[in-house]
């Protein structure tokens, strides 16, 4: 293995099984999380193995069940639940298992626990969660993703941040403290979503969120129409700014902020290279000749 190789693989999560776990409500703004994790279920074939019993953690006036007819015509009543499948990647065969849920109403601490005991039969040791906020972003630019964890040897490995917030929490912080309690570890990945354009679907904001986890675990993900979606979304957008005054100068404003934050010299790494340059100019002269 190569140098290059070498590092690319320190920077991925291990081949061992792994959980990706997305929950509708707080936790997901635009459904970006829970559909990047729907798109991950059908592309990697994923088949269902457990759900949690919703009488232990739901109150049904908050998520209320829904009716309908299933295929053989019969009338059936589905709840809201959690579900666990288990898919493998077609790079390289890892197992996937896919967490889908609705953020509990009640009994946090028990769902998490039972959730990781499900997890840890299964061989995980890693918990990476999908999750997407509301944010003072531009629709107009690439949707940005956090990637954070609360374990000093992850972010050593993988190069991220710590998770510096404080303040209310939902599930996905809850089953995080709950992993770290027994060793597992932990990564947290947040899509910005434009808030002026917060009704779900958010296409840009999933494609975003599944580039994200391709490169936290080294595998290919087929993305489908998703592209055509998101660039169909921007436009619609565009169109509803182009509408309204108010809007589209609040989108030229965020432009402002995120291009001048984004731009190279902006950067420390960059203000430092920039200087050696103008050291090297001053001391070597005009047209970068030695001075006489």
């Amino acid at each position: 293995m190569s140098d290059d190789e070498h590092a690319a693989h320190e920077e991925t999560v291990p081949l061992e099984p792994v959980v990706l776990a997305a929950f509708e409500g707080w936790n997901d703004a635009g459904s970006a999380a829970t559909q990047a994790l729907l798109h991950l279920h059908q592309v990697w074939d994923a088949e269902d193995v457990d759900a949690l019993d919703p009488e232990d953690y739901h109150d049904f006036q908050v998520n209320r069940p829904t009716v309908g007819t299933d295929e053989f015509g019969r009338r059936r009543v589905t709840w809201p639940t959690t579900t666990v499948a288990v898919a493998r990647s077609h790079d390289t065969g890892r197992e996937i298992i896919l967490v889908h849920g609705i953020e509990p109403s009640m009994r946090w601490r028990h769902y998490s626990a039972e959730l990781l005991d499900i997890a840890e039969r299964l061989g995980a040791k890693t918990v990476i969660t999908l999750g997407a906020l509301l944010a003072d972003v531009p629709h107009t630019r690439p949707i940005p993703v956090t990637t954070t964890s609360d374990d000093p040897v992850v972010r050593n490995r993988l190069g991220l941040e710590p998770n510096t917030y404080e303040g209310p929490t939902g599930i996905i912080g809850v089953v995080h403290q709950a992993a770290a309690d027994r060793g597992l570890n932990g990564v947290s990945l947040w899509a910005a979503v434009p808030h002026y354009v917060a009704h779900p679907p958010s296409p840009k904001a999933t494609l975003a969120l599944l580039a994200a986890i391709e490169g936290l675990l080294g595998e290919t993900i087929a993305v489908g129409d998703l592209p055509e979606d998101a660039q169909a979304w921007q436009i619609g957008v565009d169109e509803l700014a182009a509408e309204d005054s108010e809007i589209a100068e609040y989108v030229r404003q965020l432009e402002e902020v995120k291009d001048t934050a984004d731009l190279p010299e902006a950067t420390g790494e960059a203000i430092a290279r920039e200087f050696e340059r103008y050291l090297r100019r001053r001391d070597n002269g005009p047209g970068g000749r030695p001075s006489t």
